[in-house]
């Protein structure tokens, strides 16, 4: 068997709170889309910031190892981490229009987001660049015509303003996408869409997708495998079918139940 796109072996501590991650081991195949769920505090985005060395900031001690097509990204000088983010690893966040520069316009941004993280490349002749960025909004079922181009972050709703943060983060045609809570702002008709458009990126793109959330409808729609994170630690990780119709660990099983209660309201 080839070795897996994304591996993780890791534990981080903060200061003044050990134990964020205690030995989580997570791995990831090309064209795979793996849910990661836990409750909030539970360490979900912590694993995805540690894999992009976000965290030193905040002074946290990120102990194991992250590999990501063969290089262990807690090793990584600076230098050779920011050709890797916004390139090779995407990041998606929950809040679109938090995310995106209220003074830019939109199309600036997309410009932006292929300069910052083209290795020295230079954007081509205009046409060429209009012609890349039409493509890539068709791919996110966003228009391209220069008015939506020239529209401001505060100017879209929010699921458009999500699609577009996507577009940026797929840019450069990463292999992996971190998406951290990215439908848990948006209406139940847009969170389908963009359920959708995850999925399409994974089987025409082949991209992987780490598919952060506490919503565990959509991760059951979604993924191909789900790990349940509790206090720090991964206490499943299966398949998603196996892990819905058979949960092994009581915490799993809780949170199942509490999803199958939730239905039966609705009902």
């Amino acid at each position: 068997m080839s070795a897996p796109l994304f591996s993780a072996r890791v534990s981080v501590d903060y200061p003044g709170r050990p134990g964020v991650l205690r030995n989580v081991s997570l791995d990831i195949d090309p064209g795979e889309i793996v849910g990661l769920v836990g409750q909030s505090g539970s360490g979900k985005s912590t694993l995805a910031l540690a894999a992009l060395q976000l965290l030193r900031p905040k002074g946290a001690a990120v102990t194991g190892r992250i590999d990501f097509q063969g290089r262990d990204l807690t090793r990584l000088p600076e230098r050779e981490m920011r050709q890797v983010r916004g390139r090779d690893i995407g990041l998606v966040l929950q809040s679109p229009l938090a995310s995106l520069n209220p003074a830019l316009r939109i199309g600036t941004q997309l410009r932006e987001a292929w300069r910052a993280h083209a290795n020295g490349m230079l954007v081509r002749r205009e046409e060429e660049w209009r012609e890349e960025v039409s493509a890539l909004l068709a791919s996110v079922s966003l228009p391209s015509d220069p008015d939506f181009l020239r529209r401001y972050p505060r100017e879209l709703s929010v699921g458009l303003a999500q699609r577009v943060l996507i577009a940026s983060a797929i840019i450069h045609r990463p292999a992996l996408l971190l998406a951290d809570e990215p439908t848990s702002a948006l209406d139940a008709i847009t969170q389908d869409e963009i359920l959708d458009l995850f999925a399409s990126l994974s089987s025409e793109r082949r991209m992987a997708i780490l598919y952060i959330s506490h919503d565990l409808a959509s991760v059951a729609s979604l993924c191909h495998r789900v790990a349940i994170l509790h206090q720090g630690e991964i206490v499943e990780f299966a398949e998603t079918g196996r892990v819905f119709d058979d949960p092994r660990h009581p915490y799993t099983r809780r949170l199942i139940a509490a999803l199958r209660h939730g239905e039966r309201q609705i009902a």
